[in-house]
């Protein structure tokens, strides 16, 4: 299905696509927008000449001059009212072409009814009322395309040109196509000072002018275009980014002229954290209110990782992994990660006051810490990408997670995390040493830190 508001020609070409669904959206509401702005322009305008008119005529002709810019605000009044329509773009340029001619017609074509002060209709070209039809152009370049512009100043051309020469073939035009300047002075101002005298190097200056400033015009509305594109783009890619990280950091990584998702092994933190016992909650919780509360659990856990500049990598049912240093060099990664895994815990423990004082039972929460190189990069398929962290240091992470019931500790950090926190300085939460801990599926054993440092139950 077509979208409203982007019909036409003119969107088909290629440099000004917008690539996407999302994209097309923001690009055709950017260009309604420039539309609306236009006609408010445009009536400004009409209220200026219609308070101006006053003082250069005098009724009957003001009547007909105040009818005439009435119409031209009407003619702009109908492509804005359909500028969601599907061929809104064909419907402006129909317009555009009678905005040209009317204001053509009320320059060149005398009053009727026998309105006009009666001096030959040539003297009507050596007036300075063609600017009016560069204001056209100008108005045009309130558009988001290029093409409207270029397509305005072809009818503005068209119709003063076909405007002037139709006066200029009148049985009683005086025209001396050779040049005035060939001819004695005294000759040439007589043909110039003549009323009925049209030149054709004047329509020629007009028609050069016009083209000028049409492609100027043009050019910058199409770096105009470009610069929307990308900014929509650029907001586009920030939105998708912001499902991973914190707002502050996908506006950094969008600055950084390196891709976040190029595959790379990177010295990472890897933060698990899961809801001890939630199996059971959930046997005896209706389907409904698990939901909420995996909802609820997941929106405050997300702002406490974003807040310390952490990325998301994935929701694991009743828990998650969240890395720092994954998406972009983090000199302090693994002091954020411990951090942040206090700070988790302590937003917990809120949270649980909350339920306790309605009726509700605690959420017991257990984290595991290890920092090291991962593999970070895309994995799936082109239907279904996700970018996340592979490798033993996530093992370890997880291992240590499912740790903390054997510790009765509520965090289980290695000593890798601990070593490159304290090396990177800074105030860190106090952790208790516990000792080297045999991980399932590792040679070595890895020494681990605990929280709280005092025992879990200890006065």
């Amino acid at each position: 299905m077509r979208q409203a508001g982007h019909g036409g020609f003119l969107d088909r070409w290629r440099f000004y696509r917008p690539t996407g669904d999302r994209q097309r959206q923001a690009v055709i509401a950017e260009e309604q927008a420039g539309r609306a702005v236009a006609f408010r322009a445009r009536g400004f305008a009409v209220a200026a000449v219609m308070l101006c008119l006053p003082l250069l005529t005098v009724p009957p002709r003001l009547w007909y001059y105040l009818a005439a810019a009435a119409l031209f605000f009407l003619l702009g009044l109908v492509p804005h009212l359909l500028r969601r329509h599907r061929y809104a773009a064909a419907i402006q340029a129909v317009f555009v072409v009678l905005d040209a001619a009317l204001i053509t017609t009320v320059i060149i074509m005398p009053p009727p009814g026998g309105l006009d002060i009666g001096w030959p209709v040539q003297t009507r070209l050596r007036s300075s009322e063609f600017l009016y039809l560069i204001v056209l152009l100008v108005g045009a370049a309130l558009s988001y395309s290029p093409w409207q512009v270029i397509w305005t100043g072809i009818s503005i051309i068209a119709t003063w040109s076909a405007g002037v020469a139709a006066v200029y073939w009148r049985a009683d035009t005086l025209h001396y196509d050779g040049g005035l300047e060939s001819m004695p002075v005294d000759a040439a101002m007589k043909v110039f000072l003549d009323p009925h005298f049209v030149s054709g190097g004047t329509l020629l200056n007009q028609v050069i002018l016009t083209a000028i400033a049409t492609g100027v015009l043009a050019a910058a509305v199409h770096r105009s275009r470009l610069m929307l594109l990308r900014h929509t783009r650029a907001e586009i890619a920030r939105s998708a980014l912001a499902r991973y990280v914190s707002a502050d950091l996908a506006d950094a990584i969008l600055r950084s002229e390196r891709r976040f998702d190029t595959p790379a092994t990177r010295e990472v933190a890897v933060l698990f954290a899961d809801i001890v016992g939630f199996t059971g909650l959930s046997e005896r919780t209706p389907p409904e209110r698990i939901v909420a509360l995996l909802k609820s659990f997941h929106e405050r856990c997300c702002r406490v990782v974003f807040r310390h500049g952490g990325s998301l990598d994935k929701y694991i049912g009743d828990g998650f992994l969240a890395t720092f240093g994954a998406i972009g060099d983090m000199p302090d990664a693994a002091a954020r990660a411990l951090r942040c895994a206090v700070e988790l815990q302590q937003e917990i423990d809120r949270w649980n006051g909350k339920r306790a004082a309605r009726g509700a039972a605690g959420i017991p929460l257990s984290i595991g810490l290890h920092f090291g190189p991962a593999v970070v990069g895309n994995t799936g398929t082109e239907e279904r990408l996700e970018f996340t962290v592979i490798g033993d240091t996530v093992n370890i992470a997880s291992r240590l997670e499912g740790f903390t019931r054997e510790a009765r500790c509520r965090i289980a950090a290695s000593e890798a995390c601990l070593a490159a926190a304290h090396a990177a300085g800074g105030t860190l939460p106090a952790f208790r040493h516990f000792g080297p801990v045999a991980v399932r599926g590792r040679g070595e054993p890895v020494d681990v830190h605990i929280w709280p440092a005092a025992p879990i139950g200890a006065p």
